[in-house]
């Protein structure tokens, strides 16, 4: 196969500092595109005053990629404000006038359970993974649509998708790219902007104080393929969500039983038939048109049954 390259293209990557993000920036960047390495530098809890902040970090990976030949600028906005996003967004725009991939990686972590969670712990982690995905998202995506291009790649988890104890902050956030990403693969469509979600599983500094002594090798370097596959411009998919773990890759998705249908309903007719609307057998994966086929093949099922 024809290697995948990206020359002529501009890339902007959040969090691209450290880990994942730095992974993503140099193998785009080794492929020919031109990349906004933006990262605070910031602890990882995302305190920028905190010990381990350092708003070189983002220059640094700058200064590999254009050691290696490639092209790159630093940029320390933060994604957590809009004005932040646009901010992120814009250097791409003053530098090289294009933007036409944007991945989202940039997060925090501040563990608490449901109960014992502040206030500023919530938010802190929504401002950066939420509502900093949805702030570059929209800077990028007028630009983009505009052109008649754009990649879009943003990051959920295992931990967003499936939960995990004591993270309901960074499980809130991560659940919530599904519903971004097939929002803004559908108003992209009709502009070849596509937008999908990589589920990633690496060791980074997301995993200091785990006992990672059994886990296989989880290098950034394994999932970063993956992202340039979605980033590039024969990528067929929108809408979906692609996991990448050890090694290991696959499509996760949203699945519907086939259901069961009854002219009236009471809450003892719910209950007789909740073996039968939780059985598996036969699933239904409606994808990216999936609010507009769940009603109709409701309705459809509602229909035939009200004529049997």
């Amino acid at each position: 196969m024809e290697e995948m390259r990206f020359d002529g293209r501009v890339a902007v990557i959040t969090g691209a500092g450290r880990g994942l993000g730095r992974a993503y920036a140099l193998l785009l960047a080794a492929r020919g595109a031109r990349v906004v390495v933006n990262d605070l530098g910031g602890a990882i809890r995302g305190d920028l005053d905190a010990p381990g902040a350092d708003v070189s970090v983002a220059q640094s990976v700058v200064d590999e990629i254009v050691a290696a030949g490639g092209e790159a600028i630093a940029n320390t906005d933060s994604v957590a404000t809009p004005e932040g996003g646009k901010a992120i967004v814009q250097a791409a725009l003053d530098q090289w006038g294009r933007i036409d991939v944007l991945v989202h990686n940039a997060g925090n972590v501040r563990y608490g359970s449901i109960r014992a969670l502040s206030g500023a712990d919530l938010h802190a982690v929504l401002d950066v993974h939420l509502l900093g995905a949805f702030h570059v998202v929209q800077a990028a995506f007028g630009p983009m649509c505009d052109a008649g291009y754009g990649r879009i790649v943003l990051t959920s988890s295992v931990g967003g998708l499936y939960g995990n104890e004591n993270c309901v902050n960074y499980g809130i956030s991560k659940s919530a790219m599904l519903g971004l990403s097939n929002i803004a693969a559908l108003e992209g469509e009709a502009h070849d902007v596509k937008c999908n979600v990589i589920v990633p599983g690496a060791v980074t500094r997301m995993a200091e104080g785990l006992d990672i002594s059994q886990y296989p090798p989880m290098e950034p370097e394994l999932v970063a393929p993956v992202v340039g596959w979605l980033a590039h411009e024969s990528c067929p998919v929108t809408g979906e969500m692609i996991a990448s773990m050890a090694g290991r890759v696959a499509r996760m998705f949203v699945a519907e039983t086939e259901g069961v249908y009854r002219p009236h309903w009471t809450i003892e007719d719910v209950a007789a038939a909740s073996d039968a609307f939780h059985d598996k057998a036969k699933l239904h994966d409606f994808g990216l048109h999936g609010h507009v086929d769940h009603i109709g093949y409701s309705f459809r099922m509602a229909t035939a049954g009200a004529d049997a």
